[in-house]
């Protein structure tokens, strides 16, 4: 491996989303799981640090919606505590470090010991994770990647929302275009991509760029 900065930035890959059951599943969410739980496993075996973003609402969020319009509001989902807001098996961070978007968060010394914390959890209350979680940028500019491979769902909001946020941030994003999943009838991302650079890989390929 290289001496560059690498993570992983997991998005969102919770049980309401993925799983057929779950309050806001995304169709089709369930093929990525195999391929889930590669990234997962390689991340461990080559000691690759991973961010892993999740929604983590109260029931009050602004984006919660009895009438939603599926754009800017969503059906209830992900609610603080219940099993719905859970990671799916295949990315279960081990021994994270989890960041709450609604605490306050004294110590970020701990985030310089990689082998302590290699699973950092970044809870949020917004589609972006930069919004929705007040310690993101703090995080990020601590940990410094010089590369984040991001991944989960959906590709249209909270993916597109991480792979802007961190471009925008002066750091080479790249996908795996074998692990995200869209919403139907929102604008797919890919030219904005495209236009900033950002890269779509499949994960098979990730050792050409480590």
């Amino acid at each position: 491996m290289s001496n560059h900065v690498t993570l992983f930035w997991n998005v969102d890959t919770q049980e309401d989303f993925i799983d057929q059951a779950g309050k806001l599943y995304v169709q089709g969410a369930e093929e990525i799981r195999p391929v889930l739980k590669q990234i997962t496993d390689f991340a461990k075996s080559e000691r690759i640090r991973v961010i892993n973003t999740c929604d983590y609402h109260h029931i009050n969020s602004n984006e919660l919606s009895s009438i939603p319009d599926y754009e800017t509001t969503f059906p209830q989902h992900c609610l603080a505590g219940s099993s719905g807001a859970e990671f799916i098996s295949e990315t279960q961070p081990e021994s994270p470090l989890l960041i709450d978007w609604d605490s306050e968060l004294a110590i970020f010394a701990e985030f310089d010991d990689p082998e302590r914390f290699r699973n950092i959890v970044i809870r949020k209350d917004a589609f972006d994770v930069f919004a929705g979680n007040p310690y993101t940028d703090k995080i990020v500019q601590i940990l410094h990647p010089d590369q984040v491979f991001v991944y989960g769902v959906t590709t249209n909001v909270c993916v597109d929302k991480a792979v802007i946020g961190l471009s925008d941030r002066g750091i080479k994003v790249y996908v795996f275009g074998d692990a995200i999943k869209e919403l139907p009838n929102l604008p797919l991302p890919f030219e904005a991509w495209k236009a900033k650079g950002i890269e779509i890989i499949e994960f098979a390929d990730i050792r050409k760029y480590l």
